[in-house]
């Protein structure tokens, strides 16, 4: 089953969107897990051990974090990056079928920018 962290800047819109869509949706904000203020690498090390895909805008930051934690060695669980400017629906909507139909271990180490289409 997919799990996901919402990055403490993701939109709470996408959030909301996905939880309306299907309250059986495995999400959690990094500010209710106590990630406020964190820096990048400390969120990835809680995603990794927690098994959770982060859902991040930050292109900025976040993705190189995710490659340095790699070329570490260490776990990578998976990153959604999503433009500040994407349309939310079809963002959500590759979410929900991300969480349908995809298996935990099909982005392991991946980092990949929404929406795909």
């Amino acid at each position: 089953m997919i799990r996901f962290l919402a990055d403490e800047n993701l939109q709470i819109q996408i959030v909301r969107g996905l939880l309306r869509r299907n309250p059986g949706v495995d999400i959690v904000r990094a500010q209710d897990v106590g990630l406020s203020k964190v820096k990048d690498p400390a969120v990835l090390a809680w995603a990794a051990t927690e098994n959770r895909i982060l859902l991040t805008h930050d292109a900025d930051t976040m993705p190189d974090a995710a490659y340095r934690r790699l070329a570490a060695g260490e776990r990578m669980v998976g990153m959604f990056v999503i433009p500040w400017t994407a349309p939310l629906g079809p963002v959500i909507e590759d979410l929900m079928l991300i969480a349908a139909v995809s298996d935990p271990a099909e982005w392991e180490t991946h980092v990949k920018f929404l929406p795909f289409g």
